[in-house]
């Protein structure tokens, strides 16, 4: 029903209409009065019909209150309903805003705060999802390796002596299965271009290596307890053994040379190649327990281990070498004979396994000694000794890649020497050291007095007589020992390219201050003024400096003055001639002409001498010596004092005799005369 009829319905009767409806309802029922008999019947009608229709009004408004109750539960149901929809229509829209605004992408340069949209997302969970397959596999193949590697070493800890093949199954699975794993990451780097090798790569390899090293220290284990029944590391008295320890060092030896020849075999040798060659298994056994004692010597705070002393160390290692020579000359170089490695010199390869236990406690050492030139500079000679006493012995060093650049024959002295930093503080040491003495002997008050030939040893008597019987100073006899000594600290250096830079920086420059302050010495002699006292303090026997300057220069002091000048030179000359004879400075000079690099160097020094005036027209070799420029400054430097010498003797002598001459002829008389001229004459 409407709302418009509901209204209608409820609107209030018409009377007017009513008694409008009456009044033609009764003219047209009682037009004449003979029909009002029929007024009661009509009555009854009405009044019947005045019934029906209370009635009918009644269940009308019964039933209208009932619809309009109806109708507002039913309007106030719907707009419940409606303000639920209302609220539902602004979440949808709110939701639709949010859905709209979530669609734009992270990326989108107008969304600088952007959250990733849900595309994005279900996006990065796939790749994650990719991801973590890609490790579940890796975890998988790392899983394998290691329980690949788990079953090899047990396998070896229970195999008996003598080891064959099948010993090493399980690593042989091992070594296969990381093959596999290395040959599928290679193509899929091919694919990728990738340069770097995969991190899985790298890490299965290291679990290769790892487990065959683990292998090799059981088998390393077992000889080490047969060498404790035998003494080691003391020196082996083999024969005295009994049998059975012999039979097990014996038994647990050859089973390492067959690991290592298995070892070898699988694959190409592929543990190897990568993990480089470090010496025969048995040797690196023996040498380990080596290594122990001289860590617990000479790499913890016992007294044996001093920075003063590395002499020590290196003395251990050098009787270790010798002591033992006779057991790996008689019993391990025995038992190589047969297996593949019976050409290996077993002493050579077994000292070659002990020299870096040298070169480890040298790096260790020598950068704290960097502050200490004296001890930094003992170290250094003593390692230079050490090496040149093990070529003695017939031990010839491997040189390493630094060693090589720098034409190095090798030796534990290679870590030093080639190491420029620390070679050119041990040079600036030395240098300063050469200096420091050259100053002491120049300043002692005894420096130019002329020594007495018998007062010195026999070594120094035989020089002095080889230099036609002339005797020296003081300072140039220490000046010869200064150089001399020099000389020894250098000449064992195995790099001529280091010998020349110690002759060009610490040698040379000894001989030429010498030589100049002799010159300067002559120069203040031909001032004829004190200024010679003043310049050179101490210079050619000068003791003070109120010393009368006519004193110094003229009669028998002046003349001693000289002859020191002229000794003093003439005997490092000679020196200087020998010294260039020598087959150490002959090898030297050699060497700095054959080669381009020292040859230049030689050649923008001074003191030496320029070989392409001095070459030989039929040969490449110069016929020079080393110090053939240095000796012909000090022969002019000698000439030049023996000329000062003749000239002060001719002229004090001239001097002495002009009172003579004047008087003898002076003429007193004819006799006198005649007896002058006669005087003259024999004269």
């Amino acid at each position: 029903m409407s709302s418009e009829k509901i209204q209608r319905l409820l609107e209030p009767s018409d009377v007017s209409a009513a008694h409008q409806f009456a009044l033609e309802y009764l003219n047209s029922s009682f037009a004449h009065i003979d029909d009002l008999h029929e007024i009661d019947k009509v009555l009854l009608q009405t009044k019947a019909r005045s019934s029906e229709l209370q009635r009918q009004l009644s269940a009308s408004q019964q039933s209208i209150d009932s619809l309009i109750t109806k109708t507002r539960v039913a309007a106030l149901a719907n707009l419940d309903t409606a303000r639920g929809l209302a609220e539902d229509r602004e979440s949808i829209e709110n939701e639709m805003t949010y859905l709209s605004h979530e669609l734009v992408s992270s990326l989108s340069p107008s969304k600088s705060e952007a959250s990733p949209t849900l595309l994005e997302d279900i996006e990065t969970m796939h790749r994650i999802l990719k991801e973590l397959e890609s490790v579940r596999a890796y975890v998988a193949v790392i899983e394998r390796t290691l329980t690949l590697s788990e079953g090899a070493v047990a396998q070896s800890r229970g195999t008996p002596s003598p080891l064959s093949k099948s010993s090493t199954s399980e690593y042989n699975r091992l070594s296969a299965f990381v093959s596999d794993v290395v040959q599928t990451c290679d193509s899929v780097q091919d694919i990728g271009s990738v340069d770097q090798s995969l991190h899985l790569v790298t890490f299965v390899r290291r679990i290769r290596d790892k487990t065959w090293l683990d292998i090799k220290g059981i088998f390393s284990a077992k000889l080490t307890s047969a060498l404790e029944k035998l003494q080691w590391p003391m020196p082996v008295d083999y024969p005295t053994a009994s049998a059975n320890d012999r039979k097990s060092f014996e038994s647990a030896f050859r089973d390492l040379i067959l690991l290592q020849e298995i070892g070898e075999n699988i694959e190409g040798s592929t543990n190897q190649t990568e993990m480089g060659f470090q010496g025969l298994y048995p040797l690196e056994t023996l040498a380990h327990a080596i290594s122990l004692r001289f860590k617990y010597h000479f790499d913890t705070e016992r007294e044996t281990n001093r920075l003063d002393k590395p002499e020590w160390y290196l003395s251990h290692i050098m009787n270790v070498a010798h002591d033992h020579r006779p057991f790996m000359d008689d019993v391990i170089q025995r038992l190589l004979l047969g297996t593949k490695y019976q050409r290996v010199n077993a002493w050579q390869t077994y000292i070659t396994l002990l020299i870096p236990i040298l070169e480890r406690k040298l790096r260790r050492t020598v950068p704290t000694l960097l502050s200490h030139p004296a001890l930094l500079a003992h170290t250094v000679y003593q390692a230079l000794i050490f090496d040149s006493n093990m070529r003695e012995l017939g031990y010839e060093f491997v040189a390493s890649a630094e060693a090589k650049k720098t034409e190095e024959k090798g030796g534990v002295s290679s870590v030093i020497l080639c190491q420029k930093e620390w070679f050119d503080a041990w040079l600036e040491g030395e240098k300063k050291f050469a200096e420091d003495q050259y100053l002491e002997i120049i300043s002692s008050s005894d420096a130019w007095h002329i020594v007495d030939d018998d007062s010195n040893d026999s070594d120094e008597h035989k020089f002095s007589r080889s230099i036609a019987e002339l005797k020296a100073t003081n300072s140039a006899r220490r000046i010869k020992a200064l150089v001399e000594q020099v000389t020894d600290r250098y000449s064992p250096l195995p790099s001529f390219a280091h010998r020349t830079r110690f002759l060009i920086h610490v040698q040379l420059p000894i001989l030429e201050q010498y030589y100049s302050r002799i010159s300067s010495s002559l120069d203040a002699f031909e001032t004829l003024s004190s200024a010679l006292v003043r310049a050179v303090p101490g210079a050619l026997g000068v003791e003070g400096a109120k010393t009368d300057s006519r004193k110094l220069t003229e009669g028998v002091e002046g003349s001693q003055r000289l002859c020191k000048a002229l000794l003093s030179a003439r005997y490092v000359e000679s020196a200087m001639q020998r010294w260039g004879e020598e087959e150490f400075f002959l090898e030297l000079w050699t060497e700095i002409n054959h080669r381009a690099a020292l040859r230049t160097r030689a050649e923008m020094h001074p003191s030496l001498p320029n070989s392409a005036d001095h070459q030989s027209s039929k040969s490449d070799a110069p016929e020079c010596t080393i110090f053939e420029e240095l000796i012909t400054q000090y022969t002019k430097l000698a000439s030049r004092a023996e000329d000062m010498l003749v000239s002060q003797v001719c002229g004090e002598t001239e001097a002495a005799l002009k009172p003579h001459f004047v008087a003898i002829t002076t003429p007193k008389d004819g006799s006198d005369a005649q007896h002058a001229h006669d005087s003259i004459a024999v004269a």
